[in-house]
This record gives C-alpha cells, structure tokens and sequence, in this order.
C-alpha cells in the first residue's frame, strides 16, 4: 500500500513538473515576443501605404533599396497590407520550409474568385498536400515522356505558323499560345477542337480582368472576367460528362482529378476540379511563356552562346537524321542548353516574391512578425545577390556548372507550395529551343527598340525564303499576389521597314 502511494506522489510530482517546465517555456517565448521589435523600414501613407510607389516604380529597384537602407527584413504597406519583406535565403527557408505551418499562402478574394477557392495553392494541409500529389504524379517524368513528341508538334506548328505570316510578331504573346497549348495538352490529352478554342477565349477574358480593378459592375473587366470564369465551368462541366460517358481510361491530370478520393473516400466535385484545372492553367501558363520570350532575348543578346547553344542542339538533330523526334535521354542530356534556361530564370526572377500571412505572431532573428501580417520571401533578391551569384547582372550560364547554395535559387518558389509543374515547364522550353536553333537562324541585326523592348530578326528556314520577325516583350517582374504577374511593357516602337504588330 505504501509503494502504491509513493508511486502516486511520484506521478503527480512528475505531472507538475512536466506542467511548470510547458509554463515556463509558454512564458519565456512570450517574454521573447514581448521583448521583439517591428523590422526597421517605412509605412509610407494612411492606408495606401507604399502602393503608389510599388506601381509607379520598377519593384526589384524598390525593393533592392530599401533592403540596402534597412538590411535583409524590412517592413512596409502595400497593396492595403502592412508587410515584411525577407531577402536572404535563411529567412525564405524559416518562412516556406522550416515554420511554413505559421505562415499560410494568401490571395485577395477578388483573384480566388476568378481562379477558384478550392484550387489547392490557395490551402494548406491534407486537401493541398494530397492534390499536390495527384497533380505532381500526373507531371512526373514517367508521364512527361510520353508527351514529348506532342510537345514537338506542337513548338514545330508553332515556328512554321510564325514563320509564314512573314510579319513582326510579339514573342510573350505567341509564347502564351503556346504554353496554353502545352498546358490542355498535359491537363486533357487529346482535346476536341471546339473546346481548345472555347476554353481560350473565355480563359483570356478571365486573364485580362485578373489584374483590373475588382468592380463587379456590368461593362467593366473584372464584370465580364467573372461572366467568362462561370462559363468556364460549363465547358469544364460538358468535357467531365464526355469524359465519364465514354468511360476512357486516360493519365492526363483530369482523369488522376476524376479518380482522386479524400481521406473519407469521396470523390472532388465537379467545381472542385474546374478550379484546380483552371488554377494549374493560370499557373503555368504566363511564367512558362515569360520565361520563355527572356531565353530568346538572353542567347540573341550573346552570339557566341548562341553558337554554342546551336552547336549543342545540331549534334542531337543530326544524330536523329533531322526527321527522328526527341526522346527523354536526349532532353537530359542537353547540359549547356539547361544551364542557359537555369541562368534565364535566375536573370529574369519571374516570380519575384510570394506572400504568406502570419497566422500567429512569430519572432525571426529578434524581429516581430505580427499576426495578419503578409510575408514576402523576395527571390529575386536573393538571385541578385552578388554573395550568392558573382556578378549578379552579368549572364553567365557556366555558374550553374556547380549546384548553387542551398536556398539561393528558387525561379519556381520553395517548400509545399513550390510549383509541382517545374519539370514540365522546363521539358517543353528545351523543346522549343531545340527547334528554333537548329530550324531557324537568328541574324545579326539585334534593334534595341526603346528601353524595354528587343527585336530580333530572324531568317525563316530554308524552305522559307522571306524573312520574319520575333518580337519581344520583356516582362519585367512577377507579383505572385496578383498570380500571374504585372508585364511593364514600353510601347512597341519598330523601325520603319518594319510591318506594325496585327496580333
């Protein structure tokens, strides 16, 4: 009886301890909160912050000076949010890897209207980590090599259509069309005709008000953005119902979504899968084609590594006799053409930064981040950041002969919410380059038209005699709280032989 009374005092002693050491710890990280300190920076105005100067001025200038005045977390206002903004690899690393638990991904509600609330990187959680499965299995390499020959009819249609309109062509916008078509392709497989184009010209109304002022009016563009988004979902409705009439077994990501059960064994809706059908659209689709016009730019700019890049690309067409389509090892095995990609992406930092919201107050390195507040990772900060990356503003394709520093680079975000479709955004920009070096050639009158826009002329093949014209349109950032980023682009000032642009 006594040994089973000291038991029990020994068991409430332990039990008290154990409480009095999850108090102090309580105690102490509050006390350390409470000693914590906002991030050095300025708010700017009552209410609009530094929003004005976020729109009136090119961000990664903004962004980099007021990281060179107040250090690598700075806090500001933007877009109606008070914000911190980290600008080292350490910091993007607590924020998207090590406490991503404390930090939720966050979009206005105008956009998640338009793209869909239950697109899966608007979550955190089971529903996000089990989709991101099923859309990354359906991009995975096995899955993509069976798509490569596609992709190359697609990018040769591509070509020989610019090629015999014989006409100034703006590069981001064809490049649009084809990355849209890489994007049905990989969503739906083989899609009949009147859907691709149903599904495009309501897609591009959709885009087009993504980015307006979000006024529901009748006549304004967010008003026929959401009209254009709803029919959307009839088109999605009509091809689901086609899809499961002819009960057709497909690998394309709308069958893993029509086969997807939860943790309870029930099947996604049919909105459910309209909105993340539309969200991988809308991710892919711009940054793949942005990336996509400053590869051209970058090998134009350079002409021995445009040689160098042809040189690379003509050994593997002619080890295919020129007719053969690529395969899987040969896209691996183009080193220096995925050296360029990797520095293009590095270069141009598409996506700029990402937004998190705290969802408790959180202390990093001595610095309060409260509550609500939006978090900022800046990549391309990082990327430009000559500790990482000597001579940050030179292109140099031969750094990415040795892996960079863990966390430095980071074109297709970190963490969950990294874009699963990485690996077929790369495939199919290997492709298109592939044909375009060893189809076409670039000659050497390079026009720096304004300050934002380059034209390259181009020689069409062989069997093509008149010359054609590629045109580019540089884009300059990329907001991820807007999604598919604000293009900052000059008026198109051709020369005078130049036809104007008619797309």
């Amino acid at each position: 009886m006594e040994n089973i009374s000291c038991s029990i005092y020994v068991l409430f002693f332990l039990i008290a301890l154990l409480l009095y050491y999850h108090s102090s710890l309580k105690k102490s990280k509050w006390t350390n909160l409470q000693k914590a300190k906002l991030p050095p920076g300025s708010m700017g105005w009552p209410y609009i912050g530094e929003t004005l100067q976020l729109y009136s001025q090119d961000p990664s200038v903004l962004f980099a000076n007021k990281q060179k005045r107040y250090g690598d977390i700075f806090k500001t206002h933007i877009l109606g949010y008070p914000c911190v903004m980290l600008a080292s690899p350490e910091a993007a690393r607590f924020v998207l890897l090590t406490y991503a638990h404390l930090f939720k991904p966050t979009f206005p509600k105008s956009k998640e209207r338009l793209i869909g609330p239950s697109a899966l990187f608007f979550y955190q959680g089971n529903y996000h980590s089990r989709l991101r499965k099923v859309v990354q299995s359906s991009l995975a390499p096995e899955a993509l090599r069976k798509l490569i020959p596609e992709i190359e009819d697609l990018a040769i249609s591509a070509l020989e259509l610019w090629a015999e309109k014989n006409q100034t062509i703006n590069t981001f916008r064809v490049m649009k069309k084809f990355s849209f078509e890489v994007g049905i392709l990989a969503l739906f497989g083989q899609l009949d005709a009147k859907y691709k184009e149903e599904l495009n010209k309501n897609y591009s109304i959709v885009e087009k008000g993504y980015n307006s002022f979000p006024t529901n009016l009748p006549g304004t563009a967010y008003y026929k953005a959401m009209v254009a988004r709803r029919k959307l979902n009839q088109i999605l409705s009509e091809i689901i119902s086609e899809r499961k009439e002819k009960k057709t077994v497909e690998k394309d990501l709308l069958c893993h979504l029509l086969n997807f059960k939860d943790e309870k064994g029930k099947n996604l809706t049919e909105y459910q899968i309209a909105d993340n059908v539309i969200g991988v659209l809308f991710a892919a689709q711009d940054t793949t084609a942005s990336a996509l016009t400053w590869i051209l730019k970058y090998i134009s700019d350079d002409q021995k590594l445009l040689e160098t890049v042809k040189a690379e690309q003509r050994t593997i067409y002619e080890s295919n006799g020129g007719k053969k389509p690529l395969t899987w090892a040969q896209t691996r095995n183009m080193s220096l053409t995925y050296r360029v990609i990797l520095e293009s992406l590095r270069m141009s930092s598409i996506i700029s930064f990402t937004f998190r919201e705290a969802v408790v107050d959180v202390e990093y390195d001595g610095y309060l981040i409260p509550k609500g507040w939006k978090v900022m990772p800046l990549f391309r900060n990082i990327h430009h950041n000559s500790e990482f990356f000597a001579d940050p503003q030179n292109f140099d394709a031969s750094r990415f002969e040795v892996a960079p520093k863990p966390n430095t680079y980071m074109p297709f975000g970190n963490g969950a919410h990294a874009c699963p479709g990485n690996e077929l955004a790369k495939l199919e920009m290997l492709i298109l380059i592939h044909h375009l070096v060893t189809k076409f050639r670039f000659d050497n009158d390079i026009i720096f038209a304004s300050k934002f826009i380059t034209y390259i002329i181009l020689s069409g093949k062989s069997k093509f005699p008149k010359e054609y014209n590629i045109a580019h349109s540089q884009y300059l950032s990329m907001d991820s709280l807007l999604g598919s980023g604000r293009k900052q682009e000059a008026k198109e000032t051709p020369r005078k032989q130049m036809p104007p642009d008619k797309n």
